[in-house]
């Protein structure tokens, strides 16, 4: 183990930006013993459970141009789809009967969506799966929105900020969308009452350590409840398509930092992870995530939610896709459990 490694372990809570830094610049060859500490911190709150999460992706048109995004408005390649309320709530039906107690409906900035139909298809779900979480991944709101949909019965709410460095969001980013919004959102977003999930790709173009220890001070800042993280992955119709793929041992390393850092916090084993490297999944729980998200889409639309190139598990049914991900926890060492599954210490 490294002195860094050692000094970070020993001042997790109180590591300066100095120490952070060291441990976000360094690359050694064995970070076992810092996966080892993570996983301890994440036993002490969750002992063995990794939550399944059942995941629609109910809609891949978008209204922004993220430079990193396969899905981005300007991607003419992309073969465009929406689910409708039914289907949504096929989906969730669908997941109900394979035991899942929370749905993540994930989409694009799509304007077709308008909150009214939103809180439609969240009141039904709320109305049909009472004992159900409902979480919301669909970008950058008006705090007014954000609060129906909160009235019709979501509870949690996944935005990841990318990047707390303003320069590196311009670089990121085109000239209509804003940092600045993106921080107003998640703290709209806390105040109303949302459990509220945030994070980052790690090694997107341009991301310097620097770029990484923001995005930590600012995680700090905004205490999230749900903390996304993953390898970045280039898409080829996007402008990054030249650009090199984040790296899957950098990832763990800061997934396990973060684990210290947040040990409360319910951070998943992310699709990127399992993209990157065929057991990265299984390398990220033992890293201190604790959380999967299946995949409830169904089959013919799941290759067309293409953030990154080569997402997997894109040609499974829903109850092929929990039962493999059930052997790969188990394997792991892991149980997998469908409760709503709470960040420890929250009232639900």
């Amino acid at each position: 183990m490294s002195d860094t490694v050692s000094a970070f372990l020993r001042l997790t809570q109180d590591a300066d930006d100095a120490l952070l830094l060291q441990m976000l610049t360094e690359e050694p060859e064995d970070d076992t013993a810092l996966y080892a500490a993570a996983d301890a911190v994440r036993r002490k709150w969750y002992g063995d459970a990794v939550f399944l999460r059942g995941l629609i992706e109910f809609t891949n048109y978008c209204k922004n141009d993220c430079y990193y995004c396969g899905i981005r408005h300007g991607n003419t390649r992309a073969q465009r789809y929406r689910l409708t309320a039914d289907e949504i709530l096929e989906c969730a039906a669908e997941g109900y009967a394979l035991g899942y107690r929370t749905f993540v409906l994930q989409g694009g900035e799509d304007p077709y969506f308008t909150d009214d139909r939103l809180c439609e298809i969240v009141a039904a779900l709320h109305r049909n799966y009472p004992d159900c979480a409902v979480t919301l991944s669909v970008g950058e709101k008006p705090k007014e929105s954000y609060q129906a949909y909160f009235d019709a019965g979501a509870k949690r709410y996944l935005l990841r900020h990318e990047t707390a460095d303003e320069a590196h969001y311009r670089r990121l980013h085109p000239d209509s969308m804003s940092l600045e919004n993106r921080r107003r959102c998640l703290f709209d977003l806390k105040a109303i009452g949302y459990q509220v999930g945030s994070g980052f790709m790690i090694g997107s173009p341009y991301q310097t350590p620097e770029c990484l220890l923001s995005d930590f001070r600012f995680l700090q800042q905004l205490s999230p409840d749900m903390i996304g993280v993953g390898p970045y992955l280039t898409h080829p119709d996007t402008p990054f398509a030249g650009q090199p793929s984040g790296s899957l041992k950098r990832g763990l390393r800061i997934l396990s930092m973060l684990r210290l850092l947040f040990p409360k916090a319910l951070i998943p084993a992310t699709t990127a992870f399992g993209t990157i490297a065929p057991n990265g999944r299984e390398l990220a729980l033992r890293a201190g995530a604790n959380v999967v998200m299946p995949n409830l889409s169904p089959v013919r639309v799941r290759k067309l939610y293409a953030l990154y190139e080569n997402k997997i598990c894109t040609g499974e049914e829903a109850a092929e896709c929990r039962g493999c991900l059930e052997r790969r926890i188990a394997s792991a060492g892991y149980q997998a459990v469908t409760s709503v599954g709470d960040p420890a210490g929250s009232a639900g």
